[in-house]
């Protein structure tokens, strides 16, 4: 798996992330950052669609993402988190850029498998989605 600008590096965290079991602990710091700032309004959506299909993962309601997929997106989660990656968070107005191309990329190259989990997510009621999709508490294992 190519993952473009990010190496291998990144892969190897998200498999620590995954064997360790240290997911719900990802989600929750993911979506701390995403939400602390505007600067990150642009990558909000996507963000959510790919934190939603960890959660529905991780407690078992979704499993039919290949582990490529799997592994792809929790990379790039990883690399959203990482303050100084290829071009650090802290340059304003171009910090994101980075961040948005290894999101697109990821989106793009794992397309069909996102949009199967999207037609899954749509056949799921609103209430058995939010309970499926909710981030995990603090402290919460595997």
């Amino acid at each position: 798996m190519n993952f473009p600008g990010i190496g291998s590096r990144y892969l190897r965290l998200a498999q620590r992330v995954l064997s360790r079991g240290r997911l719900p602990a990802l989600l929750l710091s993911v979506s701390r950052k995403s939400a602390s700032s505007e600067r990150f309004a642009r990558l909000r959506d996507d963000l959510q669609q790919l934190q939603g299909l960890c959660a529905a993962w991780w407690r078992g309601e979704y499993r039919a993402i290949s582990a490529q997929a799997l592994l792809a997106v929790v990379a790039a989660l990883v690399y959203f988190l990482m303050p100084l990656d290829a071009v650090p968070d802290w340059l304003l107005g171009v910090g994101l850029l980075d961040d948005l191309a290894v999101l697109a990329w990821v989106l793009r190259t794992w397309e069909g498998e996102l949009q199967a989990y999207a037609s899954w997510r749509e056949r799921q009621t609103p209430q058995e989605l939010a309970r499926i999709e909710a981030l995990p508490q603090e402290g919460a294992g595997g």
